[in-house]
């Protein structure tokens, strides 16, 4: 999927729009893995201001980064045709999620899997068909023409976390009082799409994962539910890639090469957001490469680095936006720790005085300790590279 196609989804949690009808789920205890009480009930039959809210929920779980929120989730070939996990979710794609027992088996699968420590959580279940209007050769939605009705369900599990007791105001007696502690559904914490909508289109071959901490996939929910080989969390993804640094560049990985490579990932960032271009931005091991050779890397580190980065990423494609970090850029020492915007990375700069190696940052005006200005005071020294 691609961020014009998952727009096109967002767009339809709004009560006008959407054709959920109802919201199917469980309360669960996440300490016992029981189910404390079951949810089925009308969209229609609720107040708007509660539709709203599951609503709300829901579409939370298309939000985020593709390939850092956002999972692609690969069904093989073989899964597809013969397997108990993509039976599953057809059959509760096909049921419209109104058979009770497949919903039950669903609730179960997810359960007795799921880590979500001594917290409970609510297990939120709803289907949508969305009568896709066709789009013309000029990209414009012809709202009354439709050759496709896509059916899905989307599924999010939200913490369900206790208040504190709090002050209240009882207009009635025109006084103050203690308000009992209630409970609130948190935002989502994980949750998927099935199938796919892949060129505007049911892919059932893919599912897309959602997990709001981008280096928190819990591996195993997509083991239980999809049993698919699990994708490199974001975290991971700039492990593995500053490790292909570090081993592959050796001596060769200095700090004017890593910034210069930050800077040029930066400078695809941005560029990729100025184009609104709606796939995701990817680089090769090849292209990475490139970037070292023009640092002057020698050919047989950049060559090494181009290797280990295709063992670590099973030879495909890297999303800049989980090798660095795209707003701010941190150099520690031991005893220091150095954090600038990236757009200024370029200033600071190595030099040896005295023998001793040291980083340097021009300090001009503006300089703070603590939140306090201060001014600067220091003997000039004859400085050696």
């Amino acid at each position: 999927m691609n961020q014009k196609e998952l727009s096109e989804l967002r767009r339809r949690f709004r009560p006008e729009k959407s054709a959920v009808s109802r919201v199917y789920g469980c309360y669960v205890n996440g300490g016992s893995r029981e189910i404390i009480s079951y949810l089925d009930e009308s969209l229609g039959m609720m107040p708007q201001e509660e539709a709203e809210k599951y609503l709300s929920l829901l579409k939370k779980t298309l939000s985020g980064g593709l390939g850092r929120n956002l999972i692609d989730v690969v069904f093989s070939t073989q899964q597809v045709a013969d397997s108990d996990e993509h039976r599953l979710l057809s059959a509760l794609r096909e049921s419209e999620l109104k058979d009770g027992e497949i919903r039950e088996t669903f609730y179960r699968t997810v359960i007795d899997s799921l880590d979500m420590g001594d917290s409970n959580y609510l297990l939120l279940l709803a289907h949508d068909a969305y009568d896709v209007p066709r789009r013309s050769k000029d990209d414009l939605t012809q709202a009354d023409a439709s050759d496709e009705v896509f059916s899905y369900i989307l599924c999010c599990v939200c913490p369900v976390k206790n208040c504190r007791m709090e002050l209240g105001y009882f207009p009635g007696e025109n006084e103050f009082h203690s308000c009992a502690a209630g409970q609130i559904v948190s935002a989502p914490e994980l949750g998927f799409l099935f199938p796919a909508f892949d060129d505007r289109a049911a892919n059932i071959y893919n599912a897309l994962f959602y997990s709001r901490k981008a280096d928190q996939l819990h591996q195993e929910f997509i083991d239980a539910v999809f049993r698919t080989e699990p994708p490199m969390s974001a975290a991971e993804q700039k492990e593995a890639f500053q490790s292909a640094l570090t081993e592959a560049l050796e001596e060769a990985c200095s700090l004017d090469v890593v910034q210069t490579v930050h800077g040029r990932l930066l400078e695809k960032i941005e560029a990729h957001k100025e184009t609104k271009d709606p796939e995701p931005l990817a680089l090769s091991a090849q292209e990475l490469g490139g970037i070292l050779r023009d640092c002057g890397v020698p050919e047989e580190r950049a060559q090494a680095f181009q290797t280990q980065c295709g063992e670590a990423f099973g030879g495909g494609v890297l999303n800049p936006e989980n090798l660095i970090d795209s707003k701010r850029f941190d150099i520690k020492t031991e005893q220091a720790t150095i954090s600038l915007d990236p757009d200024y990375s370029y200033l600071v700069e190595t030099r040896i005085i005295d023998g001793r190696k040291y980083l340097l940052i021009p300090a001009e005006d503006g300089v703070e300790v603590n939140g306090l200005a201060v001014g600067l005071t220091a003997r000039e020294t004859e400085a050696s590279e």
